[in-house]
């Protein structure tokens, strides 16, 4: 009962330290987002609130779009992603490109998901975090076309872990890619316990996983998590041309090739994001995740 009436409490800290927080960190009803992404002339557009979605050129483009929070994925836009994917599956596209509005990428899941009111309290949040979190895994596992991160800045947390299970990961230099779940009391994600060992090899899979190293995209691409890095003078041009070029490739064939690959490991894919889940659904209720997060509030209130 102690512990259930300390969560309870911990919780309620949570939405009052978040609130606070709000109020310093949102922008001004009269700006804008800050550095939204413009969209491609010509293009068209399929309306979100958290995203710009745009097809052209045989390429569908989903633009995480909360410049003014470092495009963190809240509990809309986990949803939104969803839904951009399976639009992107059924278009006349032969590839789907992923990036981020202003100077992130992502800075990851947003903390301030955890701050909502419920009336089942922090058990039902991580319930409902585990159902929403194993889906939004999933729509990246089963994707069907290729899929391309484009990696404009700084990458953090569930935007990290997911590269694993994309099929290009191109990167401007000024990228970085910083996975801080122990920080934070809580665990891998995003198949990542499986796709980073399988990718850099088990030694610096632990050293990001475990013990929250911060790579350059150098390092990364060294590493094998990121398939190519450019200058950032010309990031956007060098990375575009080539995917115009890689769109123009036989759609079906694309897609036969990349269900190949997939189909070799999508069983053992689908297992892990299980494990992995319901392991954050356990730290999400944790003493060490609670007093982390409230720690983090606590130090953004102070700046």
């Amino acid at each position: 009962m102690a512990k259930r009436e300390d969560s309870k409490s911990q919780g309620m800290m949570l939405q009052g330290i978040a609130t606070q927080q709000d109020l310093i960190m949102a922008p001004t009803a009269a700006a804008g987002p800050a550095h939204a992404a413009a969209k491609p002339s010509g293009s068209a557009e399929v309306p979100f609130q958290t995203l710009l979605f745009t097809t052209q050129d045989n390429i569908t483009t989903i633009c995480l779009n909360r410049p003014h929070r470092k495009n963190a994925f809240t509990e809309e836009m986990f949803h939104e992603v969803v839904k951009a994917l399976e639009l992107a599956s059924q278009d006349d596209s032969a590839i789907t490109v992923i990036t981020g509005s202003g100077d992130y990428y992502s800075s990851g899941n947003d903390l301030a998901n955890l701050t909502k009111p419920s009336k089942g309290g922090i058990e039902e949040k991580a319930r409902d975090a585990h159902d929403m979190f194993r889906g939004f895994v999933r729509a990246f596992i089963d994707f069907p076309k290729p899929l391309v991160a484009v990696v404009n800045g700084p990458a953090v947390g569930v935007s990290v872990t997911l590269l694993g299970v994309f099929d290009l990961v191109y990167a401007s230099e000024r990228a970085t890619f910083h996975t801080p779940f122990t920080q934070l009391g809580l665990c891998p994600e995003g198949c990542s316990s499986y796709t980073f060992p399988k990718i850099m090899g088990v030694t610096k899979a632990k050293e990001m996983l475990l013990f929250c190293k911060k790579l350059t995209a150098t390092e990364a691409c060294r590493l094998g998590l990121v398939t190519e890095v450019f200058p950032e003078s010309s990031f956007q041009t060098e990375v575009w041309t080539r995917l115009k070029a890689y769109a123009k490739l036989p759609k079906n064939s694309l897609t036969v090739s990349k269900q190949l690959i997939r189909d070799g490991e999508r069983e053992t894919l689908y297992a892990v994001n299980d494990r992995e889940c319901a392991q954050v659904e356990e730290r999400l209720q944790s003493e060490e995740c609670l007093n982390a997060v409230v720690r983090f509030f606590q130090a953004k209130a102070k700046l």
